[in-house]
């Protein structure tokens, strides 16, 4: 396994693999792969550790990836939660913040249903 920004990537294709990596998407790994002429076809584990140097210079240099990007993206969160902004109050109260439907559907963020009541009356004896 080649490691990459801290991420042990998998044997499957250049174009495939490093889009593991957070922050690197496949237009990204697209772009990388045609500005250091490397076959993007060709799997992780063929490519030589000169490439694999390469891949690595041209992420860490260009792109915020990995740790450096989730501490931004949190402190961002943070600053929306901080300064009582409408979408800091969705993502205090783990809603949807951007404009989704809640009535029917976000059950991912809302979590698994709660039911109020048992569903069924109880008779009461007069």
């Amino acid at each position: 396994m080649v490691r990459i920004a801290g991420v042990n990537l998998p044997d499957k294709r250049v174009m495939f693999s490093l889009p593991r990596i957070y922050g690197v998407g496949q237009p990204l790994a697209k772009e990388v792969c045609l500005e250091l002429k490397i076959d993007p076809m060709k799997k992780i584990g063929e490519l030589s550790s000169d490439d694999i140097s390469k891949i690595e210079k041209y992420i860490n240099s260009r792109v915020k990836v990995e740790g450096e990007l989730r501490r931004e993206v949190q402190s961002n969160i943070k600053r929306l939660v901080e300064i009582s902004s409408y979408r800091g109050s969705r993502h205090h109260h783990k809603l949807p913040a951007r404009g989704q439907r809640t009535k029917t559907n976000a059950r991912t963020k809302k979590g698994k249903v709660k039911t109020v009541g048992s569903g069924k009356r109880k008779l009461t004896k007069k």
